[in-house]
């Protein structure tokens, strides 16, 4: 619950703050394993937020993926409610249904979950939208690729073996958890002076190893702070541009390195009214372990436990958390 209850004192609106943000170039990733790894240990065991250039997905595919996710929210509601989110699947699209305990009130979006186990029935009809499942699968592939390199350099910084997270997040296990995001954040259409005040989505962490983010330049709105800072509402905000991948490290992963990466809030801002008031799309794609691997940290701070059980935890505790502050 530590990381609930830091999310429950975070719902402030606060304040800006200017942090560096570190841009990492994965490019020649082998024969500049070290040198990558040095820069993203630095940048994850601060701010836990860092964009990556060099990172091999083209900025076609990127483009092609944001034309897609527009398609598919474009569709009929009657439509995209026949492929509805089912509990503990996280597979299928869902509307202003996700709450934060920072907040109380549900994020401003919609989104549709691709997990790749779990898509049995999910898929939009191929006459709706010509290629949409193979071309997100092989986005989605993409994405897997460069988080299994950022992860292969935090092993190497955290003494594990070469390729085991990799291992620990294998597409091919009935156990896979990973999941690409694509969300539609509302546009202000018929705003009232109250509207731009608040969130689009409430502050937050990740429960996941690693989440890599697709922004579009111009849509603008997402922040980031470390913890206490986050406490004390000074909060930064982190430039969109399209083919940028902008990185954050997760729960699992913090606690799997014994709390040495950081997993720290972040948020998306309502716009102010002299900004882009139009919908905001993004893409994450969120790494988490395969629901059989064992989770510890190379110093034994916690006990061992499964990815599963670990995630399962999670989303317990935020019900909990969402119940107490109703309460």
């Amino acid at each position: 619950m530590q990381e609930l209850h830091r999310e429950a004192r975070i719902g402030g609106t606060g304040s800006e703050k200017a942090r560096d943000v570190a841009l990492i170039d994965l490019s020649d990733f082998e024969a500049r394993k070290p040198e990558i790894a040095a820069a993203l240990w630095q940048a994850a065991t601060g701010l836990g937020l860092f964009q990556l250039t060099g990172h091999g997905i083209p900025l076609a595919q990127i483009e092609e993926a944001f034309a897609l996710s527009e398609a598919f929210f474009a569709l009929p509601e009657a439509e995209k409610a026949a492929l509805p989110l089912r509990p503990g699947t996280n597979a299928g699209w869902e509307f202003k249904s996700q709450i934060r305990p920072s907040t109380g009130t549900p994020d401003q979006k919609e989104s549709y979950q691709i997990t790749r186990p779990r898509m049995e029935g999910l898929w939009p009809a191929e006459e709706a939208i010509p290629g949409f499942r193979a071309r997100m699968l092989a986005f989605e592939r993409a994405n897997w690729e460069v988080a299994m390199k950022v992860l292969d350099a935090f092993a190497l910084k955290l003494g594990f073996e070469a390729g085991s997270f990799a291992r620990a997040h294998d597409p091919e296990s009935p156990g896979y958890q990973s999941t690409l995001r694509l969300i539609h954040y509302l546009p202000m259409t018929g705003a009232r002076p109250g509207d731009y005040s608040g969130w689009r989505a409430g502050a937050h962490t990740d429960f996941d190893c690693l989440t890599l983010l697709h922004q579009k330049t111009g849509q603008g709105g997402l922040q980031v702070a470390p913890g206490a800072e986050a406490e004390a509402g000074e909060w930064t905000s982190v430039e969109p541009v399209t083919g940028v991948i902008t990185c954050n490290i997760g729960d699992m992963l913090m606690r799997w390195s014994d709390d040495k990466l950081l997993s720290n809030p972040h948020r998306v801002r309502m716009p102010r009214p002299d900004e882009y008031l139009g919908p905001r799309y993004s893409m994450p794609f969120f790494a988490q372990a395969n629901r059989d691997v064992l989770l510890q940290g190379p110093e034994k701070k916690y006990p061992a436990i499964t990815a599963g059980d670990y995630i399962g935890e999670r989303i317990r505790a935020n019900y909990d958390a969402l119940a107490a502050r109703k309460g």
